[in-house]
């Protein structure tokens, strides 16, 4: 078990904080979009009705999943969240924090959750999912990706789709003063070549694109919704799906199952019943976490872990829950002595020796300051990497048959040796960057010349040479970087094409099928993943 030994006082819940305002950033107060004329409260739905397609979560990729389809056919998107607009805390930079931190309303955008390491970590709640309460960085997946995530790939396809969702949402961003310092010392410490402004996945230094606009609006995968056919799509919010609902399928000789519909459950307990027709399909996007808490619940996944549980076991799928990874982030923050604007994730280091570093800047509130020697508005920039993969995994389990309570799950972080060790060389890389002339002016000089650093919380080991004290470092400093995935691996529970083996019109769309988290941020690739087997399903049916 990781023991978080760094973060057991009030430096801990401060630099949760602080990280947390990092990486969830800004959104607006826009004028309505023109999906809102087909979402409503699930309240309004019928006790049952039929559906050519039917999608579990209205987030990065059951939108733009259920955007081409409604091209053809009559959909209904279920999302347990609201939407949006009119959550001004949610939508608006000053006010995310404070969205994001109350965290106890049953109708709050982000639900939290700890996972059994205690690293604490969040799930999207809200139309738009994780994507409307991120910060907002877009990169496409790196080459490798695509070799090994085991998905049928048509890449002609997944360049379309990569850029019909940049033609809605993505923006170049504009480099603040700290991210500009970043790319600088980046490069001085050996992070190259430079590749400028780049969407693409490419080793060295790069500014990525991001789904906030030059006015600092925030662009979700709700906004691809706008680009629905209102005809053909029905969005309710405030519906909760308790389980998919199987029947023998006739389609077959002997005995198969088939997904015909799921049960739904509004604000005021109210059930409802949305089945599906003739060809029709279920696709579970409802995260790395929900959507195997969902098979789970509907009777998919180890016969006997299911029966002792008390549910019927419909389907015998052992790998359900299982092959669970989040990518470790561990970072520095310092406190510079010249002022910084606020900045979100803008430039990334893309190095060759199992990591991403990444930065932001951030100015806290004064109730934080606990040195009387620091500025009251005290500003803050963070230095941090990722690693690549990463290799080690957990499992995920139930807590509760009650779908609205989160699973108990469990990451075991640097259980592989070779992920501890990607996490030492990027600290290194870290420590190089700092060490150069473009980091001079974030130090404060010292009573007999020279500057050091000041931080808050940990600092960077004394000896940066020794490998068992980077090992520690970032054993006691680990959190997560929300990029966690995994739980309906390709091969274990879904096929090459998504669906869930051994259940007929059942597929599950999310992370939750991924094995490793695609290049710097998965956003992208999420995103890209809806549009792609949209356009995939349409022309099969076609």
């Amino acid at each position: 078990m990781v023991k978080n030994l760094g973060f057991c006082s009030l430096w801990y819940w401060f630099l949760i904080i602080i990280v947390v305002h990092i990486f969830l950033p800004k959104a607006h107060s826009q004028e309505s979009p023109s999906y809102l004329g087909f979402v409503s409260n699930a309240t309004e739905f019928p006790s049952e009705d039929y559906y050519d397609y039917i999608i579990v979560g209205g987030g990065t990729a059951g939108c733009p999943l259920a955007t081409t389809l409604s091209e053809k056919y009559r959909v209904l998107v279920l999302e347990r969240g609201g939407v949006p607009y009119g959550m001004r805390n949610l939508m608006t930079q000053d006010g995310f924090l404070t969205a994001l931190t109350d965290v106890d309303a049953n109708d709050s955008p982000a639900q939290a959750f700890i996972s059994e390491e205690g690293v604490p970590n969040a799930r999207g709640r809200v139309l738009g999912g994780s994507s409307a309460i991120n910060a907002g960085f877009y990169s496409r997946a790196d080459q490798e990706f695509y070799a090994k995530s085991g998905i049928d790939w048509d890449l002609n396809l997944v360049n379309q789709s990569y850029e019909w969702v940049e033609s809605a949402i993505v923006f170049r961003p504009e480099l603040k003063n700290w991210q500009s310092v970043v790319r600088d010392g980046l490069l001085e410490a050996g992070v190259d070549p430079y590749n400028g402004f780049s969407l693409d996945h490419e080793v060295g230094t790069k500014v990525g694109g991001s789904t906030f606009d030059s006015n600092g609006r925030r662009y979700s995968a709700a906004d691809l919704l706008s680009y629905a056919n209102p005809a053909n799509i029905i969005v309710a919010v405030h519906a909760t799906v308790e389980r998919v609902l199987l029947a023998s399928s006739t389609a077959y000789y002997g005995s198969k199952q088939a997904a015909i519909g799921v049960v739904f459950r509004d604000r005021l307990g109210q059930y409802h019943h949305a089945m599906v027709r003739g060809r029709g399909e279920i696709f579970l996007c409802a995260g790395a976490l929900g959507s195997p808490h969902l098979l789970l619940l509907s009777g998919i996944g180890p016969r006997p872990y299911l029966s002792s549980w008390g549910i019927p076991a419909v389907h015998h799928l052992p790998y359900v829950g299982q092959f669970m990874y989040d990518n470790p982030r561990n970072s520095i923050t310092i406190v510079p002595p010249i002022p910084l604007d606020h900045s979100l994730i803008q430039v990334v280091g893309i190095t060759s020796s199992g990591a991403y570093l990444e930065a932001a800047s951030n100015i806290i509130h004064p109730a934080f300051v606990t040195d009387p020697s620091f500025p009251m508005h005290l500003t803050v920039a963070t230095l941090m990497e990722k690693i690549i993969g990463p290799l080690s995994f957990g499992s995920l389990r139930l807590a509760s048959t009650d779908v609205s309570m989160n699973p108990i799950v469990r990451f075991n972080y640097f259980s592989s040796p070779a992920d501890l060790q990607k996490c030492v060389n990027g600290t290194r890389m870290i420590a190089e960057v700092l060490r150069t002339r473009s980091m001079e002016d974030f130090r404060f000089p010292q009573l007999f010349g020279g500057g050091a650093f000041r931080y808050v919380g940990p600092a960077l080991p004394a000896d940066m040479s020794d490998d068992s004290l980077l090992g520690n470092f970032c054993r006691r400093t680990v959190s997560t970087i929300w990029h966690y995935h995994g739980g309906c691996l390709v091969g274990k529970v879904v096929d090459p094409k998504l669906r869930v083996i051994g259940i007929e019109s059942l597929r599950v769309v999310d992370g939750s099928v991924f094995t490793l988290s695609p290049g710097t941020n998965p956003q992208a690739s999420l995103l890209m993943l809806g549009r792609h087997l949209g356009l995939q399903i349409l022309r099969e049916r076609l």
